[in-house]
């Protein structure tokens, strides 16, 4: 029986998956193994990283006919990783609905970037099981498109924290430096980064590293500017 809480995530996303392949995509391994050996959503996991590898390196491919190979795989990789796709999860609030085994549970397996990703990819896979091809290419246009025109637009497929040096060095901006803060349990620390422009601060990001809290920092100081000088293109 779906719940509440399953029918929000599924509103959120945009899907209309069957329960049965819906919750087999939020099982981890280690609640699977906990309940005795039931299945995963690695099978899942495995069809939906194909889906969206393709789908990525199709709407790269056609909508960018001048650029060469190298640039369109740099491109693709920045949206077609760990950091990335985590970004999205959260962005849902995938990690509450996540199946955890208790261990994963006490060291904070809900916000972990490896689990997060692999979760996208698994109801990725489970939309194209449950819906067919069509419905999960719309699925992961809706989930990728806008991270793959910042891709194309904010650095050639560079990571944000580089594109953020270059840009604020083109503008004079100010050095760039990162604020950061910390919160929660030690087995589930999450971070906070505030990016700094000299004096000025463009935004700040969460991450469960103080990496990846940098580098979401980095994106909403770079999407800032490109607000602001519209024109700017390195």
């Amino acid at each position: 029986m779906e719940t509440d809480t399953t029918a929000a995530l599924k509103k959120s996303l945009g899907i209309d998956i069957d329960p049965e392949t819906f919750r087999l995509a939020l099982t981890h391994r280690s609640f699977a193994f906990e309940a005795g050996g039931i299945p995963t959503n690695e099978r899942l996991e495995f069809l939906g990283d194909s889906v969206l590898g393709l789908v990525a390196t199709e709407s790269l491919f056609y909508d960018n006919p001048d650029l060469p190979e190298g640039q369109l795989a740099k491109m693709r990789s920045a949206v077609v990783n760990t950091r990335a796709l985590a970004s999205i999860a959260r962005r849902h609030g995938i990690g509450e609905h996540i199946l955890l085994g208790k261990g994963e549970e006490l060291t904070g397996g809900r916000n972990k970037d490896s689990i997060l990703a692999d979760t996208v990819e698994a109801l990725i896979g489970a939309t194209f099981v449950s819906r067919g091809r069509e419905e999960a290419f719309a699925f992961v246009h809706r989930l990728i498109d806008g991270m793959l025109d910042d891709a194309v637009n904010l650095g050639a497929g560079m990571d944000f924290k580089t594109t953020l040096q270059e840009a604020a060095a083109d503008l004079d901006l100010g050095t760039v430096s990162y604020e950061i803060t910390s919160s929660g349990p030690d087995h589930a620390m999450v971070f906070t980064a505030t990016a700094m422009l000299g004096v000025n601060n463009w935004g700040a990001g969460d991450g469960s590293s103080k990496k990846a809290a940098e580098a979401a920092a980095a994106e909403v100081a770079v999407k800032a500017i490109r607000t602001i000088y519209p024109d700017y293109r390195r």
